[in-house]
């Protein structure tokens, strides 16, 4: 009935696979074991078949229970064996227990000491690698810092070049290694800065120094004159020459010897302690330019803007700026002609800016250039001869113009030793000579005039032999018939011509004295001297002639008392070429040696005067 019941649509549960299927539960997993007993579960359920699948179930319990008991029946005694053996090894086991708890505890308390020393050790390998790694960055850090103090205190020292050196090495080498910290970052902002501040350093010692030369100039000058008349003096004293042969050396052989002095430097260098070492018992070592002049602000400087990539820069400000300065110097004193401590002030202020000049052209690669300094010294030199010739006109002292003439010939030495050319100076000279000339011309005329005013226009009584000789030194009077008179007697002429002798004599020796140190041949100062006295015999000496005849209105036997006086200064002219010939060693039979005109000068005035005479009476 059970079986009626069931409806026809409800398929019946295949029990017969159901053992395999939970086989197949146990072999699946999880997840397909719950599936599949949902099916199985929707399966019995739905089919209303429970109590079947109950009784199926319980057969297949009974079944497997069978089974187990059957194979524990089988083990039985082997797990009864098992078991008793476990019971006698309890013990052992305890005590095995026991002494691995033991074991384990010691090794808990030696583990932990071992776990604080690697503990600490994992420490130390940390503080190891940080200190190494600290090491390492303090490796590349130090050098900076180290270098920074040493440019902070290159800076303080004011010593820039080295500064520079040091910020350059500093900023493309340690900076670099050192890395990105924050202090680098800083030096590294700051670098600028401090090139800035340098270079405005420099130049503001360059600024500083050129002014100091510029007050200084006159001293330096002052210095290398003095030197060069040491030179002078030692020259004269190793090779000496009378001072009539004036030209001791002649031009070629200054600028040869100024060579060979130098060997091409510079006066102010190595060698001019040698020369002044060759007396230095009997003269003190005069300083040169470098012991008057700190040069160094020059070459730091040059060697800062050449590091900084500005020498062009740095060359043209110091070109501009002597420019200037030689343009200053070179301007005179409107009253420098009025004494001679203004043209010895102007010398020495040009001698020491080209003193300075050829200072830092022998000590400095290309600051300044030979081209240069010819350049400013063409410059200096029209302008100073244009001074001369200007201020020099306004002088009329011969004494004055004597000194000048020496002050220049000093000067144009001092600069031929520095390799200067000085031969147009020597022309001016020259050029000079003429206005001496002229200013002695004036200056005996005055003297003849005097002479003539206080002459009596009678002979010269003379009562003893040392009257006698006295005269006869001054005037060379040769009458063998006089000196055979008893004396008292008289000479033929009055006082005027030992007196005008003498003078024309003091005439000769003025010219002389301005012919010294030209450079100048015997034979040149020589025929010099002849025209200038040639000059003083017709021209002035004639003219006063005639001014003491028309002013006194002599009468007749005065003018033949001049006549006479004439005659015998006439005669005197052979003895004036010989003194002449003697102070110059050019004899006198030269073929190109200039004759004095004493007998045009002597012997045309006189009958005009006796004539003017004449009608006066």
């Amino acid at each position: 009935m059970a079986d009626a019941a069931v409806p026809s649509s409800v398929h019946p549960f295949p029990f017969h696979s159901f053992s395999l299927h939970l086989t197949l539960i146990f072999l699946c997993s999880i997840k397909s074991c719950i599936r599949m007993m949902v099916i199985f579960c929707q399966s019995v359920y739905d089919g209303q078949e429970h109590g079947l699948f109950m009784e199926k179930l319980d057969a297949r319990i009974r079944n497997h229970d069978r089974e187990i008991e059957k194979m524990c029946n089988h083990h039985f005694q082997g797990f009864v064996d098992s078991i008793t053996e476990l019971l006698k090894v309890r013990g052992e086991a305890q005590k095995l227990k026991s002494q691995v708890t033991e074991t384990n505890r010691r090794l808990q308390d030696d583990g932990k000491d071992l776990m604080s020393s690697m503990e600490e050790l994992k420490q130390c390998r940390v503080q190891q690698r940080n200190i190494a790694t600290t090491i390492d960055k303090l490796t590349h850090c130090l050098p900076v810092l180290e270098m920074y103090s040493r440019l902070q205190e290159q800076m303080k020292a004011r010593r820039y070049y080295p500064a520079l050196r040091t910020l350059e090495q500093l900023e493309q080498t340690c900076l670099p290694r050192a890395g990105q910290y924050r202090f680098c970052s800083i030096m590294a902002e700051n670098i600028p800065k401090l090139r800035t501040q340098i270079r405005d350093t420099a130049m503001t010692q360059l600024r500083d120094f050129l002014e100091s030369i510029r007050k200084h100039s006159d001293k330096i000058g002052e210095t290398a004159i003095r030197q060069a008349q040491l030179q002078r003096s030692l020259d004269s004293s190793v090779s000496p020459q009378p001072r009539a042969l004036i030209g001791r050396r002649s031009r070629r052989e200054a600028a040869v010897g100024t060579e060979s002095d130098g060997q091409g430097g510079s006066p102010s260098s190595e060698q001019d302690s040698g020369v002044l070492d060759v007396d230095e018992e009997e003269e003190d070592e005069v300083p040169g330019a470098q012991d008057l002049v700190d040069f160094s602000p020059v070459y730091r400087c040059l060697h800062i803007y050449t590091v900084l990539g500005l020498r062009d820069v740095f060359e043209n400000y110091y070109r501009k700026q002597r420019r200037k300065q030689a343009r200053l110097v070179l301007q005179p004193h409107s009253n420098m002609h009025e004494t001679l401590e203004g043209y010895r002030r102007y010398f020495n202020q040009i001698v020491g800016f080209f003193v300075v000049e050829d200072h830092v052209l022998h000590t400095t690669q290309g600051l300044v250039n030979r081209a240069y300094v010819e350049e400013l010294w063409e410059l200096a030199l029209s302008k100073i001869i244009a001074a001369l010739r200007t201020h020099s006109s306004y002088c009329d002292d011969p004494d004055l113009v004597l000194d000048l003439k020496n002050l220049i010939v000093l000067f144009a030495d001092t600069l031929q030793g520095y390799g200067f050319p000085v031969s147009q100076l020597f022309d001016m000279l020259l050029e000079m000579r003429e206005q001496y000339g002229e200013i002695l011309l004036k200056r005996w005329n005055i003297t003849f005039r005097q002479v003539l005013d206080q002459d009596n226009y009678s002979p010269i009584p003379v009562s003893t032999e040392d009257e006698f000789r006295h005269y006869t030194s001054q005037f060379p009077l040769q009458d063998p018939e006089l000196e055979k008179l008893p004396f008292p007697k008289k000479l033929p002429f009055s006082e005027f011509v030992p007196k005008v002798y003498c003078q024309l004599k003091e005439f000769i020796y003025a010219c002389l004295k301005y012919s010294e140190d030209l450079h100048l041949s015997s034979t040149e100062v020589d025929d010099m001297i002849r025209k200038s006295t040639n000059l003083l015999l017709t021209r002035t000496l004639s003219h006063c002639l005639q001014y003491g005849i028309k002013k006194k209105n002599v009468g007749l036997a005065e003018l033949v008392q001049v006549i006479i006086n004439t005659t015998h200064l006439e005669q005197s002219c052979h003895f004036l070429e010989e003194f002449i010939s003697n102070i110059t060693n050019v004899p006198p039979d030269t073929v190109n040696a200039t004759k004095l005109y004493g007998t045009s000068t002597f012997k045309v005035e006189p009958p005009v005067c006796f004539f003017t005479s004449s009608l006066s009476l």
